[in-house]
């Protein structure tokens, strides 16, 4: 059976980080937000009141019987089914602690445009919002992007991923991620990482594989835009 994604419609968000792992796995899965009437779908599922392990909010992965909420457990969850994190139990929680990182990254991200909560607009927290972009643009992309390249550079097996000689979830993380900064603060964001050869090698690995180009180039991927998580406001990244 085919694995179903559930993520609302129209955005890319955290379940673009699933979707790139089921892609680059040649999965067979159903992405519930490009089906009919998805969001009335995806609300549905959430207001099922027979399932023992409720998941809080989207994206959230059906295998069968079992149904796996929060990006990172999903990958977590999929990388071990399909060769995507490392055999090892030291090296796979890893991963893992990365991809929780990646996750810190995201979340702060998300709070540039949205420093008062989700419940207003950002035209109604504008202030706001040009002073949250203004520390994590002069801050905080560094610190994290500076992080990667230490791993990159501190792995036994070689710079190329950040864990192991293989291509694991979190690689593919770092990848949308960066392509996400690259949306949202593009002038910040190329300059950082021109001192970030390491992970700037690694997102251009990521870029050509084929799977993963075949799945950039087509209409299933959705593009970046102003409702998601990364958000292009020019005057946020002067």
């Amino acid at each position: 059976m085919p694995y179903e994604l559930y993520y609302w419609p129209g955005i890319q968000g955290r379940g673009e980080f699933v979707r790139l792992v089921l892609e680059e796995a040649g999965a067979s899965y159903i992405d519930m937000a490009r089906e009919p009437n998805a969001e009335a779908s995806l609300v549905a599922f959430l207001e099922r009141t027979d399932l023992a392990h409720p998941s809080f909010a989207p994206p959230f992965l059906k295998d069968g019987q079992v149904i796996v909420g929060q990006t990172a457990a999903i990958l977590l969850y999929l990388g071990d089914r399909h060769h995507l994190a490392p055999s090892d139990a030291a090296r796979r929680l890893w991963v893992h602690q990365i991809q929780l990182t990646i996750a810190d990254l995201v979340g702060e991200a998300h709070d540039t445009h949205h420093p008062l909560g989700g419940d207003l607009y950002y035209e109604e927290q504008k202030p706001e919002a040009s002073r949250r972009a203004k520390w994590f643009r002069k801050e905080r992309i560094q610190k994290y992007l500076d992080w990667f390249q230490t791993i990159l550079a501190r792995n036994p097996d070689g710079d190329a991923h950040l864990v192991g000689d293989t291509l694991s979830y979190a690689d593919l993380s770092l990848f949308q991620t960066v392509e996400g900064l690259l949306y949202a603060f593009p002038n910040t964001t190329k300059a950082v990482l021109a001192a970030s050869p390491r992970v700037s090698a690694l997102c251009m690995m990521v870029a050509r594989r084929p799977r993963i180009r075949a799945y950039i180039e087509s209409d299933r991927r959705v593009k970046f835009n102003e409702q998601g998580i990364f958000r292009h406001y020019p005057e946020l990244d002067d």
